[in-house]
């Protein structure tokens, strides 16, 4: 399969920003066909635009516990963060939750910063335990459910948090090796705002066995385009390295909630405007919005 991917360079001031962790299934998200660079994309911005929007979600009340697993850089976040709006329930990151631990006066935070400075590997233990206090907060706050993002990574963490909470479904997302490579490689960050961006435009030509999957840069705005960095560790060795690690990691976690008939295997067709519908059509969701 033949693969070409471009990384842009800043766009000029004339050029617009497009852009802004039950049943067993595998789900093959490619079939039909694909969608064709130039067309619906405005509209399909548009729709997104508005689905993002802070009206009140129809399933508020309604109990979901999901987890959100997939390699590095295929986007969990973005998908978690949708979902979460969608359905009226936190997207709980256990990166964010460690972060913010290490930011505060808690209990675990000196044990944390103890760890973090020596670079060791943040315990389960500490892991379950931030993850638990959250939990237990969200209740007390008449939360009705959650989505975890990239969590558990392990077996073991897997059987530990079935003992903190009862987990009712869980998203693997995949990508082709080729263009989860190619993205990971176009990531940049404007060191001013934070903000995240991505300069790589994937074009995969189609075969036999996979049709064509194009996803477009999602450029900055004009006034972050001199100010992109590129993180140390976006290498094409490291990348790959991180990808077989991770799938080392993460088969028996797959394996684990295969048995238990709670995997929902979901193949990204291609970037957001073409991936979310699908995805909410998987997980039998509407989007009042769109």
């Amino acid at each position: 399969m033949a693969v070409s991917h471009r990384l842009f360079r800043p766009a000029t001031s004339t050029v617009k920003n497009i852009f802004s962790s039950y049943l067993i299934r595998s789900l093959s998200s490619s079939s039909g066909s694909s969608l064709d660079p130039e067309i619906d994309l405005k509209e399909a911005a548009s729709q997104l635009e508005k689905s993002s929007s802070s009206s009140p979600s129809p399933y508020k009340g309604r109990n979901f516990h999901w987890v959100f697993l997939g390699c590095p850089g295929v986007g969990k976040g973005t998908y978690a963060s949708r979902l979460s709006s969608l359905l009226g329930v936190p997207h709980i990151a256990t990166g964010d939750l460690v972060r913010e631990e290490l930011s505060s006066s808690g209990l675990l935070s000196s044990q944390l910063k103890e760890l973090v400075n020596h670079g060791k590997l943040v315990p389960d233990e500490f892991i379950i335990s931030l993850l638990s206090k959250r939990l237990q907060a969200g209740k007390e706050k008449g939360e009705s459910g959650y989505i975890l993002d990239g969590f558990p990574r392990t077996v073991t963490q897997a059987e530990i948090l079935e003992g903190v909470t009862n987990i009712d479904l869980v998203i693997n997302l995949k990508l082709r090796e080729e263009a989860l490579l190619a993205k990971c490689l176009g990531r940049r960050i404007c060191s001013e705002c934070g903000g995240n961006y991505n300069v790589a435009c994937i074009d995969i030509k189609g075969d036999d066995h996979s049709p064509r999957m194009y996803m477009p840069p999602l450029l900055p705005p004009p006034n972050c385009e001199s100010k992109l960095i590129t993180r140390a560790d976006d290498t094409e060795e490291v990348v790959k390295e991180r990808l077989r690690i991770y799938n080392k990691m993460t088969q028996p976690v797959e394996e684990f909630y295969r048995k238990r008939e709670k995997l929902l295997e979901f193949e990204l067709p291609g970037g957001i405007p073409e991936s979310w519908p699908r995805l909410l059509r998987a997980l039998h969701l509407e989007d009042p919005l769109r």
